[in-house]
């Protein structure tokens, strides 16, 4: 395995390949990963891998949301129950929830046209990257991968897909909060339901607060893993022209 190092030459690398992952600098447009932001905090940062940022914003708004019940006066505002939503809400808790909404769209957004400007130099650079990673507990290296199996897998269990591609912090996280969001929204239970034909039952048993989590839980992976997918098959295929060119390509041959 090559390691590499930042010299006077190399100001940047535009990926980096380890046994947990593979980050890597591209192009995205910041209106849809603010967009991201805005549906949660926290996803806008993942989309960028800011892991540890978007786990922290992620994980603060959702202890935020349980604990100021935004999701169920969302529900009772969306069925006409103005005054219940108004009850139900915590003020104590609700005004800590609106800046870290607010910071996570603008830092999103903010870090998106840079790490675009970071792109564009590494990718003027030819800047250098690692293609194999191995290590006591895992492997990683870049391969072609699917995008459509990328999807498929996400949309099955969120978090496969990123297992898929070898992500593996951030399945840990998806995987994980799911599982907690279906125990406590009793979805499982709500689908039993309905296969026996009992849809009051299914109505009954759901807990809006949690319920209300788990399809944007759900979009985001699958949206996340596709947009990987792609962009891992294009840092494979720029690393194999780097290889041949630099291996295989006779100096005087000039390829246009």
């Amino acid at each position: 395995m090559e390691n590499f190092t930042q010299t006077n030459r190399e100001h940047r690398f535009r990926a980096y390949v380890s046994t947990l992952g593979t980050s890597q600098l591209h192009l995205r447009n910041p209106y849809i990963v603010a967009c991201w932001s805005g549906l949660c905090p926290g996803f806008g940062h993942v989309l960028l891998s800011n892991y540890l940022r978007g786990f922290l914003l992620f994980l603060t708004e959702m202890f935020l949301n349980v604990m100021t019940h935004l999701n169920q006066a969302v529900i009772y505002s969306f069925t006409g129950q103005t005054e219940l939503a108004k009850d139900i809400l915590d003020p104590r808790w609700l005004l800590l929830f609106a800046p870290l909404y607010i910071f996570a769209i603008w830092d999103s957004y903010r870090s998106t046209v840079d790490a675009n400007k970071q792109f564009l130099l590494a990718d003027h650079e030819n800047a250098p990257f690692s293609s194999f990673t191995i290590g006591s507990t895992e492997l990683n290296y870049l391969d072609k991968r699917s995008p459509g199996w990328s999807v498929f897998w996400s949309l099955m269990t969120p978090g496969l897909g990123q297992l898929y591609l070898n992500r593996i912090l951030f399945a840990l996280l998806v995987v994980s909060t799911f599982i907690v969001f279906v125990y406590f929204s009793y979805f499982l239970v709500a689908v039993h339901y309905l296969f026996l034909g009992q849809t009051s039952a299914a109505t009954q048993v759901l807990n809006p607060q949690w319920f209300l989590f788990i399809p944007s839980k759900m979009a985001f992976p699958a949206f996340d893993a596709y947009v990987h997918a792609v962009e891992n098959n294009k840092l494979y295929e720029h690393e194999q022209r780097n290889f041949l060119k630099q291996h295989y390509q006779d100096y005087r041959v000039k390829m246009k």
